[in-house]
């Protein structure tokens, strides 16, 4: 499989068996890669050909590392969009499918949510069944013109009734949405590929139980506090995350203290646009924070980083956000008490103290997959 972004490691990007690359692999087979493409063509001239930008040869390092481990079916996430992905290059797919849409990436694929379908549609290949998690009216319009100008046939999923029952994959609502469509995904591989072999109640009770994503509506049990992380970073995907850490920590009567870790840094979102969507989401779900620690993308006190990090600084610097976000909070929910920490592991030395004088906590850390990847080297590295 191949997914984006990394959080702690970039052969993330790569799996195999649901698991990251090796060291040695991700080495072998990135340099013969690199040394493909910086090989002048002796051919016709001396110079070093363009070469790809940075997700373009994630890509293709995805290609040719799945080609060269001769792997039974490979899945491929696209970056951003669709039509212009670096990924679109596949062109007799198996299978294509689209999750659940959301004002994301306006900047290439925007300024409508209907615009981000006609990008995202451009995945649908002539013949290859598509798939899509149910939609809002405007983009459901959208995806069908174009499954019908690319020649295939277009089925829309809601979510399953038979799923198995399990309160830790599929507590979230979209998580039972994602799951169906993966499920009518698989089903549609296996048919047009190896007929002979079916999924059954088991296969997908295994599937179900055994899955995990790393950073998205993930639970680490550590001490007296239990931590929710999830990398939401638009307005979609937090009130996601809000309903999702409610229905986990409204399960007892005696609810644990709740610290709220947030940071977001973007110049294609609006942050405070987004903190206010998490505000309102938590307290219309009965999740509102106790405490509110606001921080930033520096992962550690000591300025130590890793080495495979992609951050893009922002051409004009971005304002004191964590005091911006701070007085927002205050103006929406007075009563919360807030602190600003200036690195994530400020942010979880705070959470740590504050669960070790109430005798635990629940803290959810979202608002970035930049904030979630740091916080998640510190909390299991």
């Amino acid at each position: 499989m191949y997914t984006s972004p990394d959080l702690q490691c970039i052969r993330e990007r790569i799996q195999i068996d649901d698991q990251p690359i090796p060291e040695n692999l991700f080495t072998q087979y990135f340099f013969e890669v690199w040394e493909t493409l910086t090989s002048p063509d002796t051919g016709t001239t001396t110079a070093i050909p363009k070469q790809p930008r940075y997700l373009q040869l994630l890509a293709l390092l995805a290609f040719h590392t799945f080609i060269r481990e001769n792997v039974d079916a490979a899945i491929f996430e696209t970056h951003h969009g669709g039509e212009y992905d670096a990924t679109n290059v596949i062109r007799k797919p198996i299978v294509t499918g689209i999750t659940s849409l959301g004002m994301d990436h306006v900047a290439q694929l925007g300024p409508t949510v209907e615009d981000v379908a006609w990008h995202k549609a451009g995945i649908f290949k002539p013949g290859a069944p598509a798939f899509s998690a149910v939609q809002e009216s405007g983009p459901d319009a959208v995806l069908r013109k174009r499954a019908t100008e690319r020649n295939t046939d277009l089925t829309f999923v809601s979510p399953s009734t038979t799923l198995p029952d399990n309160r830790r994959v599929l507590s979230a609502p979209v998580q039972r949405l994602n799951c169906s469509l993966a499920l009518q995904l698989t089903e549609t591989f296996l048919r047009l590929k190896d007929s002979e072999h079916t999924l059954d109640a088991d296969d997908i009770s295994n599937g179900v139980n055994n899955f995990s994503w790393m950073g998205r509506f993930e639970i680490i049990n550590k001490d007296c506090s239990q931590w929710f992380l999830d990398g939401a970073h638009n307005t979609l995907s937090l009130e996601q995350a809000a309903e999702w850490f409610s229905k986990n920590v409204n399960v007892t009567d005696a609810p644990k203290h709740r610290v709220l870790i947030f940071s977001h840094f973007s110049e294609e979102r609006d942050g405070v646009t987004l903190l206010e969507c998490l505000a309102h989401a938590l307290s219309e779900h009965n999740a509102k924070p106790d405490h509110v620690i606001f921080t930033t993308y520096d992962e550690r006190e000591d300025g130590a980083t890793r080495i495979d990090k992609t951050l893009k600084v922002p051409e004009t610097p971005f304002p004191d956000l964590c005091a911006i976000y701070s007085s927002l909070w205050t103006e929406i929910h007075p009563s919360t008490a807030v602190s600003t920490e200036p690195t994530i592991q400020g942010a979880i030395r705070l959470a740590e103290r504050i669960s070790s004088q109430q005798g635990g906590m629940q803290a959810l850390v979202t608002g970035s997959l930049h904030l979630v990847g740091g916080a998640l080297n510190l909390l299991r590295p």
